[in-house]
C-alpha cells in the first residue's frame, strides 16, 4: 500500500464495463511528510475518496482485487482514506 493525495478526477465517457460505477481519481504519490514522492496516477476509487484527501492506494495486479470482478483493466486502486499520520 501506498500514500498519496487525490488531486483531481477523470470524466470518461465510456468506460470497461466492469468499472462503470467507480470514479476515477488522479492521484499524487506522497510520503509520511506530505510530500510528493513521484509521478501522478490514476486510481479506481472504491471507497468514495475526494480532492484534497489522502488516501492508501494499491497497484500492480492486487488492484483489481476490491473490484466486485475477477478482471478488468486496472492498475491502481484507492483501497483507504486516511484520518491521520503520526510520525515520531
Amino acid at each position: 500500500m501506498f500514500l498519496g493525495k487525490v488531486i483531481g478526477n477523470v470524466w470518461a465517457t465510456k468506460k470497461y464495463e466492469a468499472i462503470r460505477n467507480f470514479k476515477l481519481m488522479i492521484v499524487q504519490p506522497i510520503n509520511s511528510e506530505n510530500s510528493s514522492a513521484g509521478s501522478p496516477l490514476i486510481a479506481v476509487d472504491t471507497v468514495g475518496s475526494g480532492p484534497g484527501e489522502t488516501i492508501l492506494y494499491i497497484t500492480a495486479s492486487e488492484a483489481v482485487i476490491p473490484l466486485p470482478v475477477d478482471m478488468a483493466p486496472v492498475n491502481a486502486s484507492i483501497v483507504g482514506i486516511v484520518d491521520s499520520i503520526n510520525t515520531e
